[in-house]
């Protein structure tokens, strides 16, 4: 959150956060604890992936006829270079100003087998997107980092709330149709906005990228990728919370 409320030299609107119900007074405290207070915190009653929790978010950002550009990123993950996540994500919201997707792609350092990955034009700024490639074995990934035209897809995306509302519309009008149900029978209090419990259990659980990120090339709809360097990690494991951490002399690390 802190890195986000640098991006854009303070014009960026409050933040929205997507969470569980279960987690709520959490976020509230934390957000607290830096000084950050939130447009809104949707909570979902149960987990249905990134594809609906997007699809809430974008909802909120649109109310009153609202059509901001949405910057979208998961909570866990840490970047090392703050000055160069703030200037790739000036690109991608600049490029997503005139309809396109825009997803960060992550310069690879070693044939890793644990991420998807983007294949894009090699150009200078937002890259035309080519391709999505999933996990790929050993041998590919070391073919993918020496092609160099290979990216980590990180689940980091920019895009207008209408982009997003538009194309899952488009590829997944089931999800669309069930989000509308759930955003429909909403409740609010304060901050804290609850789709409603039984129509939200009733959406198909999807991801952004099986959604609708992976449809996009060759679509018609313009998908674009900003290369990110910045000593990126999705901690998604202990080994990635261990190796960002900082260590004693016996290389261990604690916190608390």
């Amino acid at each position: 959150m802190q890195r986000l409320q640098a991006l854009a030299g303070g014009t960026t609107a409050a933040p929205l956060v997507v969470g569980n119900e279960e987690h709520r007074f959490l976020v509230l405290d934390q957000l607290r604890e830096i000084g950050v207070d939130p447009a809104a915190v949707l909570l979902e009653p149960v987990g249905r992936n990134t594809a609906p929790a997007l699809t809430l978010a974008a909802l909120q950002a649109a109310v009153g006829g609202a059509d901001p550009v949405l910057v979208v990123t998961p909570a866990d993950q840490t970047v090392t270079d703050e000055a160069a996540f703030a200037a790739a994500m000036a690109s991608a919201v600049e490029a997503a100003a005139d309809g396109s997707i825009v997803i960060l792609g992550i310069t690879p350092d070693r044939p890793e087998t644990g991420y998807g990955y983007i294949r894009s034009e090699a150009s200078a700024g937002a890259h035309a997107v080519l391709q999505f490639v999933e996990k790929p074995d050993a041998e590919t990934a070391a073919r993918y980092l020496a092609d160099g035209a290979y990216y980590w897809n990180a689940g980091m995306f920019v895009l207008k709330a209408s982009v997003w509302l538009a194309a899952l519309e488009r590829w997944r009008p089931d999800i669309a149709a069930a989000c509308r149900a759930a955003w429909a029978a909403r409740t609010t209090d304060q901050r804290f906005v609850r789709p409603g419990k039984a129509e939200f259990a009733a959406v198909p659980a999807e991801s952004v990228d099986y959604a609708v990120m992976e449809k996009c090339p060759g679509s018609g709809q313009a998908i674009r990728m900003v290369a990110l360097d910045a000593g990126w990690s999705d901690l998604g494991a202990w080994e990635a919370v261990w190796q960002v951490a900082a260590k004693d002399e016996h290389g261990n690390a604690a916190v608390g």
